[in-house]
């Protein structure tokens, strides 16, 4: 059955040639990212988040992205959660991005950091009546084991109310978190396999910006 199955494309595939790539990564990402959503990808900006804590053991989950900017990739979750506690002990991550349409994956890594309080308490306020129910049903207790259905039903029932009651509301451990990328690659799949890979690394003292580009072999 999976040698079957094929990758469904929204029509033929952008052509990606990669000396008219930028010098830095994120002007490149925001473009692409674009472009995913204008052909109709579902969800372009969900990403796989991989983490790993003391011991070393990978963990990853799929999540949103809130913002990339000049600081990094950010993305928000509770600090108490799998993924915060993870991030406390090694505070190293992997981003992930796969749109389908366009035949296009990006891979991010670097060091994490908190925003910090107020921009955390900001990045709540942003999203929309049920995220913020979410995350103050959630708080303190995302990853936890749950005793029953019901009792998440009744924890959310509360949430509901008080995010109608209080649009500003915060949970204290919600946390907005900052991916500072050292290494990001961009994949543009082609019909015939002859994939283009294109490789930014952050070297201190390079020209310009403080990243080499690199093709790589697909």
């Amino acid at each position: 059955m999976l040698r079957g199955l094929r990758v469904p494309h929204a029509g033929e595939l952008p052509v990606f040639d990669p000396d008219t790539a930028p010098d830095g990564p994120l002007p490149l990402f925001r473009r692409w990212l674009r472009e995913a959503a204008e052909a109709g990808e579902p969800g372009p900006h969900t990403m796989s988040l991989a983490t790993a804590g003391a011991d070393c053991r990978p963990s990853q989950r799929t999540v949103m992205l809130h913002d990339a900017d000049e600081r990094g990739w950010h993305f928000g979750t509770h600090r108490t959660s799998r993924k915060g506690r993870e991030l406390t002990e090694r505070p190293y991550a992997s981003l992930a991005f796969h749109w389908m349409r366009p035949g296009r994956q990006v891979r991010i890594s670097g060091r994490v950091h908190e925003a910090g309080p107020e921009e955390s308490a900001a990045d709540l306020r942003g999203r929309s009546p049920a995220a913020l129910a979410a995350a103050l049903a959630g708080s303190g207790r995302q990853s936890e084991v749950l005793g029953s259905y019901e009792e998440l039903l009744r924890a959310f029932e509360t949430a509901y109310e008080r995010a109608g009651r209080e649009p500003d509301a915060t949970a204290p451990t919600w946390t907005l978190y900052v991916l500072e990328a050292d290494e990001v690659e961009f994949h543009q799949e082609e019909a015939r396999r002859r994939h283009v890979r294109v490789r930014y690394r952050r070297v201190p003292g390079e020209r310009p910006g403080g990243w080499r580009r690199e093709l790589l072999w697909p």
